[in-house]
């Protein structure tokens, strides 16, 4: 891996911008073509501009491809760590008489798949919510961003709709882990002088939240015909535009994660507060009129997604709050303060002689503690507001308790402050500490996928 130096040694600032105009696609010496030349110059100028604001300056020489390691590095850091889980799943499944296939295509996954397939009405009957029901508005439950994904890539010649849904799921992960990378590396820059856990050096906070996002206690699900690869993906870029003031970028993402699962709402709540913050401190200042018009812009589109699906599922239940109506009868998903939670986590610890229920309460308190630390840590609002009340939403409801170590997935954010200690440790206390993390990840999706009989 690349020596975990600041992102900040090219000259880049917070947004990722360079001021090397000869890499970025600057204006070149001598006249420029006209007619069709001219538009295929403009084309691949403004292709490199944007591949630039991302990666920094693309270079074939020693020193450019040292630049832009760090999201090579996290693409290395996380495809191997994800392959140790497959691997382990494997062998699990094998034993247990099943097959990998099977095994990554199980509960939800099967919904996305029908859904990909046959469109909502043609879901199989087969298929059914927590109560053992399925009704003409059951399969509505989900969001439509990932199955109609994955529909589309099915098409391919050569592709099932599983291949599709692993492949799209894969892809999705290394665009997720590379955005871990980078919202580490921007918080790490944020928090360095404001932070009681020190300064951390940059790329290695970055990596390291890139090892502790693939080994989440459920990371196995990014494997999986599940949406949280494509939640991770919108989720984690959407911050990092918010925290580099690219709004147009950041209302979009937050658009098009709403139509891919519920929990969306908190995602756009931060991108239009963060928005309005901005305009509010903007009043009266040179900040120019294009940057507050992009952040107006993407106050209104952020939760265009997430309102038009729930507009279509009021086409099709005839009520307002249809989606919630189907959620709550099928799943008994309803916000209670924590009362399921509660009395879920006391019984566990206290009563139940199983590992899987009983390692699933320890990860809800664990998440609530990581909660603790990183406003100890006094991560980026932004960041922080998304983690905890993503948190909240999932603690403070019921429904199916064996599932909050999945859902809880995308609030890895809140182990940046972890990643920033790992970071400043030296390299073999680091790997002592991480191991475990990756060996134990794995075990776990594993035996929740093949020993645990219900649902997660």
């Amino acid at each position: 891996m690349a020596s975990p130096t600041d992102v900040g040694d090219t000259g880049s600032g917070a947004d990722g911008r360079t001021g090397n105009r000869s890499d970025a696609g600057g204006a070149s010496s001598g006249r420029a073509p006209v007619g069709a030349g001219a538009d295929a110059g403009e084309a691949g100028r403004r292709l490199r501009s944007i591949t630039t604001a991302f990666f920094g300056p693309l270079s074939s020489s020693p020193a450019g491809l040292r630049r832009h390691r760090w999201w090579l590095d996290a693409l290395l850091v996380f495809l191997v760590i994800r392959a140790v889980g497959i691997l382990v799943l494997a062998r699990f499944a094998d034993l247990r008489g099943t097959t990998l296939g099977d095994s990554l295509a199980v509960w939800d996954g099967q919904w996305m798949i029908a859904i990909a397939t046959h469109g909502y009405d043609g879901v199989p009957y087969a298929l059914t919510d927590a109560r053992g029901l399925h009704t003409v508005d059951t399969a509505y439950a989900f969001f439509p961003g990932y199955p109609y994904l994955v529909g589309l890539i099915a098409k391919l010649p050569g592709l099932s709709p599983f291949g599709a849904a692993i492949t799209v799921n894969l892809f999705l992960g290394c665009v997720a882990a590379v955005g871990a990378a980078r919202l580490g590396m921007v918080c790490a820059r944020l928090m360095a002088r404001r932070s009681p856990v020190g300064p951390a050096p940059e790329r290695g906070t970055g990596l390291f939240l890139v090892v502790l996002f693939a080994a989440t206690p459920m990371s196995i699900v990014l494997n999986m015909a599940y949406t949280e690869a494509l939640f991770c993906a919108l989720a984690v870029w959407a911050l990092v535009a918010v925290l580099e003031k690219r709004w147009l970028l950041a209302g979009l993402v937050a658009a098009i994660c709403g139509l891919c699962r519920p929990t969306a709402a908190v995602l756009i709540g931060v991108v239009m507060l963060a928005a309005v913050v901005f305009l509010w401190q903007a009043r009266g200042t040179a900040v120019p009129r294009a940057a507050r018009v992009r952040a107006l812009v993407a106050i209104v589109i952020s939760p265009l997604g997430y309102l038009a699906y729930l507009c279509v599922v009021w086409v099709h239940t005839g009520s307002p709050t249809g989606w919630f109506r189907i959620q709550t009868e099928g799943w008994d998903t309803r916000f209670d303060w924590g009362v399921a939670a509660f009395g879920f986590v006391n019984e566990m610890l206290v009563h139940s002689a199983e590992i899987a229920p009983v390692a699933t309460a320890w990860i809800v308190l664990s998440t609530l503690a990581m909660l603790c630390v990183a406003v100890w840590s006094r991560m980026p609002w932004p960041v922080l507001l998304y983690g905890s009340l993503l948190v909240a939403q999932i603690v403070l409801s019921s429904g199916l308790m064996m599932s909050r170590p999945r859902l809880l997935l995308p609030a890895f954010v809140l182990l940046i402050p972890l990643a920033m200690a790992l970071a400043r440790m030296r390299p073999v206390v680091a790997g002592l500490i991480v191991v475990p993390v990756v060996v134990g990840s794995s075990w776990f999706g594993a035996h929740m996928l093949t020993v645990f009989p219900h649902a997660m």
